[in-house]
């Protein structure tokens, strides 16, 4: 298989935009990527176009990506539409390089977008639910109330467990809203304090509102091509994509004590890169409700278990940190548009890894990158979707 670079990022800023279509949002990121890449569109061979929601909350159902793609000025190429829950646009980017890498096309595009603002709260409420094992989403069980008292999870146990306090988790979220008020993509750009998160409203104790990632609407795209093409197609910095791992859930018996599927994967990619943790100098992760940063410390090998709030105090994850992560804010300061959270992820690490990321940049020169992404929930309550995606420059 070739080698794959992306040569072009793209985002429209998430946030709430009544007047704006799904349309409006894609034709956005799709025409940045392409300015950032410098490529003349017509070298673009396929298009993966990674949405969850549109079915429900636009009635857009089984043509979205050449719906958008049409309305950008993209047409006549194969165009595969991805839909996986919270880790949609991390697998279209799969999806792309993968073309790339098995050489079907020399240049291929990844958009994920959605837009969950409709006017009806309660229908884009009871969609996101959708995004659960249908047994669940009719019992009326809610993402926070997984993450806080689910065993997997635990975010209530583990206060007894590791001695850790409220205040450990209002501290991951006064640092990634520190990371997000410097980021002009994100949906909320203001610093909180420790003190402001815990005086928030309890959504599912512990969590407060500001432990929790909001709605939003968003796009963002990348472009990606062959390596041994790029300098020739394109004038951009390329950024290597080393890995891209896609796998479901686990089905968990009374054996699996203590198993996790991250901790699993992140071992292969390790393993196959031939790196490991110390090497990663940022990361953007999945923390859909904030303290479970905390938990991803774990497992892919940043600290050893409840070691995580030393982190966050050591300021080793906050930018000019050793491993810095999540820059953009995250999904609690910078948004989490369901099918673009993955590729605004990417987009970050690629400004990040150029160095092109202005006040947020998170170190110097960083060489490798990571992005974890998953979404969805199964029965045996773990999450449907994880995706991991290891960049190099």
């Amino acid at each position: 298989m070739r080698e794959v670079t992306i040569i072009g990022v793209g985002m429209h800023p998430f946030g709430k935009y009544l007047a704006k279509s799904l349309k409006d949002l894609g034709r956005h990121a799709v025409w940045a990527a392409i300015d950032d890449s410098g490529i003349d569109p017509g070298r673009i061979g396929c298009a993966y176009v990674g949405n969850s929601l549109a079915g429900l909350l636009t009635g857009q159902e089984g043509i979205r990506g050449q719906v958008i793609l049409h309305d950008a000025g993209l047409d006549e190429i194969p165009v595969v539409n991805v839909e996986n829950a919270c880790a949609s646009g991390t697998t279209a980017l799969r999806g792309a390089w993968l073309e790339v890498a098995a050489g079907t096309c020399d240049v291929a595009l990844a958009l994920g977008v959605e837009k969950m603002f409709v006017g009806d709260t309660a229908r884009s409420l009871a969609a996101l639910a959708s995004d659960s094992e249908s047994e669940l989403a009719r019992m009326g069980m809610q993402f926070t109330a997984t993450y806080a008292a689910h065993p997997k999870y635990n975010l209530r146990g583990r206060l007894t467990e590791y001695g850790w306090t409220e205040r450990d988790y209002a501290d991951v979220v006064v640092k990634n809203s520190r990371h997000g008020s410097l980021n002009p993509y994100a949906q909320h750009r203001r610093a909180l304090t420790a003190e402001e998160v815990l005086a928030a409203p309890m959504i599912a104790e512990p969590l407060t509102l500001y432990m929790c990632s909001s709605l939003g609407d968003g796009a963002a795209a990348a472009i990606v091509c062959a390596k041994d093409r790029a300098a020739e197609l394109s004038e951009s910095i390329p950024v290597t994509i080393a890995a891209a791992k896609l796998r479901s859930g686990h089905f968990f018996t009374s054996r699996d004590d203590g198993y996790s599927t991250l901790r699993d994967m992140i071992g292969q990619l390790y393993e196959e890169a031939g790196i490991g943790p110390e090497d990663i100098d940022v990361a953007e992760v999945h923390d859909a409700m904030a303290p479970v940063e905390l938990l991803v410390y774990e497992q892919i090998g940043l600290c050893g278990p409840g070691e995580g709030p030393k982190l966050i105090r050591e300021g080793t994850t906050a930018i000019g940190g050793e491993h810095v992560v999540n820059p953009s804010g995250g999904l609690t300061s910078r948004g989490h548009p369901v099918g673009a959270t993955g590729l605004g992820q990417i987009a970050e690490l690629v400004w990040q890894l150029r160095g092109q990321a202005g006040a947020r940049q998170a170190k110097e020169r960083p060489r490798t990158a990571l992005a974890h992404n998953q979404g969805g929930l199964l029965s045996s309550m773990d999450s449907a979707a994880y995706a991991l995606t290891l960049l190099k420059r």
